[in-house]
C-alpha cells in the first residue's frame, strides 16, 4: 500500500552572526547551511498493516509524513501510496488518506459536529446512503453520540480526538496517519481510542501509520516499527524481533529488611570477570526499594538472585522482563548500534 524509496528532505537555513552588525552582513553576505531532515529513507507498508513510526524529538518523522500526505514535496527519492504520488495526484490522492495531527484540529471551532461532518461530506462528495453507514459505524466505534450536537470549541480534548479521528474516516479512506493522536489525553481515553484504532483497522482494513511518543500506543497497537533518527532509518522490523534484540536487559526489584545494609552490594565487583559493559548493570534506590537492571547476556538471573539474597537480607523480590519503553530507549542511545533491517529481521 505504502512505497518509500530513499526519501530525502533538505532545508536550507542562513547562518546570522548575532547582532546588528550580523544581520546587516547576512543581507549581503549570507552563509548557508543544508539541513538534511529525511536522509535516504526507505520502508514498505503492506495494506491493512499499523505500522509504528518513531524517533526520538527532530528525527525527522513529521518532515516523512508531511512527504507521504502530499505536504512537502521530497528533495530526492520517492513514495507511492496506492500507487499514487501525494505531489503529483493531490486532488485525487487526498480521497484516498486520512490524517489526524495530534496538537492541529481539521474541524470548524463554533460549529456543531453534526454541521462539521455535513460540510466534510460534501467537500469528499460522499453520497447520502455511504454518509449514514460510515457515521452510524463511527458513531458505535468512536461514541461520538454524547457530544455530536455540541459546538467544537465546548468539547474536552479527548472529545475533540475522537472527533478529529471521525473526520478523517468520514470518506472511507485507504490509509490513515495517525500522528500524536492520544497526546495530552487520560488513561481511559487513551485506551478508547487505541481499540476504536484497533476495531476500525480490523473492520475496514485501513492502513495505518502511527506516529507517536506514547510507547504503550506502539506496544497496544503495532506488529512492527520503523525508527529514524537524524534523519536517517535506524531500525525496520517486528517488535518481537526488537525485544529479542534489546530484551536481553532485566530488572530486580526488592525492599531491604534493612536500609543500612543496600551499600554493601557492589554488583560491579561482584560480576567484574564477567565482561560488563556500560549500562550493563545499573543500581537505584529509593528508601528500601531496590532497584537493579542487568544484561542476562553477561549476569544471569540465577546469578543475580545469588549474589543479593547472599549478601542482605529482602522482605520481598520480584524480576520482570524489560519493557518496551526500556527497550526503545536503549535503542535512541544506540548502545547496541544499528540493528537489521526488516529484510535481515525478518520482520
Amino acid at each position: 500500500m505504502i512505497q518509500v524509496e530513499h526519501l530525502q528532505k533538505y532545508f536550507q537555513k542562513t547562518i546570522k552572526q548575532p547582532g546588528l552588525a550580523g544581520s546587516v552582513k547576512a543581507l549581503f553576505h549570507s552563509q548557508k547551511e543544508i539541513v538534511k531532515a529525511v536522509d535516504d529513507v526507505s520502508f514498505h507498508v503492506d495494506k491493512g498493516e499499523i505500522l509504528g513510526f518513531i524517533g526520538p524529538n527532530g528525527a525527522g518523522k513529521s518532515t516523512v509524513i508531511k512527504m507521504l500526505t502530499g505536504i512537502l514535496t521530497p528533495t530526492g527519492g520517492s513514495c507511492l501510496i496506492n500507487g499514487q504520488n501525494p505531489q503529483k495526484n493531490r486532488k485525487r490522492y487526498v480521497r484516498e488518506i486520512g490524517v489526524v495531527f495530534g496538537q492541529r484540529t481539521q474541524l470548524w471551532w463554533d460549529l456543531p459536529l453534526t454541521e462539521t461532518y455535513a460540510v466534510l461530506k460534501e467537500i469528499y462528495e460522499v453520497d447520502d446512503t455511504r454518509f449514514r453507514k460510515q457515521m452510524a459505524f463511527l458513531n458505535e466505534v468512536l461514541e461520538l453520540e454524547p457530544f455530536i450536537k455540541s459546538p467544537v470549541r465546548t468539547l474536552s480534548l479527548g472529545q475533540r480526538m475522537r472527533a478529529d479521528i471521525a473526520a478523517s474516516l468520514l470518506h472511507n479512506p485507504k490509509v490513515l496517519f495517525l500522528d500524536e493522536p492520544t497526546i495530552g489525553l487520560d488513561v481511559v481515553v487513551k485506551d478508547n481510542i487505541r481499540r476504536a484504532i484497533t476495531q476500525i483497522n480490523g473492520e475496514e482494513n485501513t492502513t495505518v501509520i502511527l506516529t507517536t511518543h506514547d510507547l504503550e500506543d506502539i506496544s497496544s497497537l503495532c506488529k512492527r516499527i520503523v525508527m529514524i533518527d537524524h534523519g536517517k532509518k535506524v531500525y525496520d522490523g517486528s517488535l518481537y524481533h526488537l525485544k529479542q534484540e534489546y530484551g536481553q536487559m532485566r530488572e530486580l526489584n526488592f525492599e531491604a529488611a534493612n536500609e543500612s545494609d543496600i551499600p554493601k552490594l557492589d554488583y560491579e565487583t561482584a560480576f567484574a570477570g564477567n565482561g560488563l559493559a556500560p549500562g550493563d548493570v545499573t543500581l537505584k534506590t529509593e528508601g528500601a526499594m531496590v532497584t537493579v537492571g542487568f544484561n542476562t547476556d553477561k549476569i544471569s538471573v540465577e546469578q543475580m538472585l545469588n549474589y543479593t539474597l547472599g549478601t542482605i537480607h529482602v522482605k520481598d523480590i520480584t524480576v520482570r522482563d524489560a519493557d518496551i519503553e526500556e527497550i526503545i530507549r536503549r535503542l535512541y542511545k544506540g548502545e547496541k548500534g544499528v540493528v537489521p533491517s526488516s529484510d535481515e529481521a525478518g520482520g
